[in-house]
């Protein structure tokens, strides 16, 4: 449980005024005291992330936030980073403060919530401090169009139900598509080609490496791993052809060369690209590189920070092809880790990293960010496969993408 990815978790948020007693919600939920609890308000002053599981639902991640009536410039600032939780936010749940009661704050944060359709539980907390009745509770979640529910953090009174209805509540279909389950039948093989390089981490594989080989396993296939070189010796020496090919993008030429015409090939990318987020917006976006001319800006994003080597992905190479596909200079921007500029009207192209770090929603937010901004979004993995006059047969395996690259 501790070593399942954060992307790879249901996110639950939690919102509520400072001192609304959200840090020892935290700790009641997790049985842990993780989260820094004062009586002075503002003591948590960014996102902070607890890892945990609750059953059925499996791996989650807790996300404390700053107060949402936080004040001053500094509080400001504190309230931009809370609001900006609700772009990766699978499971909202508001906190209020009885002392108080519901005021222009939580008012706020739940037309906010719903805004984004997030799923959402209510709570008043410190119950055991100021006792609250059926009635007002009742009258609260009607100022709201909210249920809630009575609880102390402090005594657990509560707690086990506060459980149960987030588990009710919590969304079936927050992790997305299979990675690569849903393509092959039991008993199929499947080769995966893993470079073994600079970039390569040390001792391991990457992320997407391992979960596309766990979900094989999981759909009772065969997984058999070789390195770039290693390709046409192995596809000889099976007794029958792969059911599917999938490679790291940077080899998708060598690959695709050595791969049999008749054996479908794409990438982990492509396949995190459906996984995470929206193939078909991913490879319009692929389609808009044609339509780029010199001077255009470009945004290149990664939802990760990693020391870059000297021929980086996504430093060099990708500026590099784009260039020499334009003919031209272009002007390019870098953004990395939980970082995503508001302000993407300017770009003519944005070019995202695969996501692996990243959960689905916030996947689903950028794409939608940058539908609603008109601007053209790609991800790695099909750009490469693009530049390279790779890209329909990289989508062999979805058909309703290659239509959309042939429209």
């Amino acid at each position: 449980m501790q070593d399942t990815p954060k992307g790879s978790r249901l996110h639950i948020a939690i919102f509520g005024r400072r001192n609304a007693g959200k840090s020892s919600l935290i700790n009641a939920l997790t049985s842990q005291d993780i989260a820094l609890v004062s009586d002075v308000p503002g003591t948590t002053t960014d996102p902070v992330y607890k890892a945990m599981e609750i059953l059925p639902i499996g791996p989650v991640m807790i996300i404390d936030t700053a107060g949402i009536d936080d004040v001053g410039d500094l509080g400001a600032l504190r309230v931009e980073r809370t609001m900006q939780v609700l772009n990766k936010t699978d499971l909202a749940v508001v906190v209020i403060e009885p002392e108080q009661g519901v005021t222009d704050f939580e008012r706020e944060i739940v037309k906010e919530i719903r805004k984004r359709g997030l799923p959402m539980a209510g709570v008043v907390n410190k119950i055991d401090l100021w006792p609250v009745t059926a009635d007002v509770l009742s009258s609260w979640g009607s100022d709201l169009n909210l249920a809630l529910l009575g609880i102390s953090a402090k005594t657990g009174q509560g707690i086990e139900e506060l459980k149960r209805v987030m588990i009710k509540l919590a969304p079936d279909d927050w992790e997305g598509p299979p990675l690569i389950g849903d393509l092959v039948s039991p008993g199929d093989t499947v080769v995966l080609v893993v470079p073994i390089d600079l970039a390569a981490p040390k001792g391991r594989l990457i992320l997407p490496q391992v979960q596309t080989i766990r979900d094989l396993l999981d759909n009772d296939a065969c997984a058999v791993v070789v390195k770039e070189r290693e390709l046409k010796e192995a596809l000889e020496g099976l007794k029958n052809p792969p059911k599917l090919v999938v490679t790291d993008s940077q080899e998708f030429m060598k690959v695709g060369a050595d791969t049999p015409s008749e054996v479908q090939l794409t990438s982990f990318s492509i396949l995190l690209a459906r996984h995470k987020g929206d193939l078909e917006t991913l490879v319009a976006g692929a389609k808009a590189i044609e339509s780029l001319q010199p001077g255009d800006k470009v945004l290149i994003s990664e939802g990760c920070t990693h020391h870059r080597q000297a021929d980086d992905i996504g430093k060099v190479k990708i500026p590099r092809w784009l260039r020499q596909s334009v003919g031209d200079e272009l002007d390019f921007e870098w953004v990395s880790g939980g970082t995503f500029p508001p302000d993407i009207a300017k770009y003519k192209l944005i070019v995202h990293c695969g996501g692996c770090m990243l959960n689905r929603r916030e996947m689903l937010y950028r794409l939608a960010m940058a539908r609603e901004a008109g601007v053209p979004i790609v991800n790695y993995g099909l750009l490469i496969a693009h530049v390279h006059g790779i890209l329909h047969r990289a989508l062999a395996p979805f058909p309703l993408a290659q239509m959309i690259l042939e429209e």
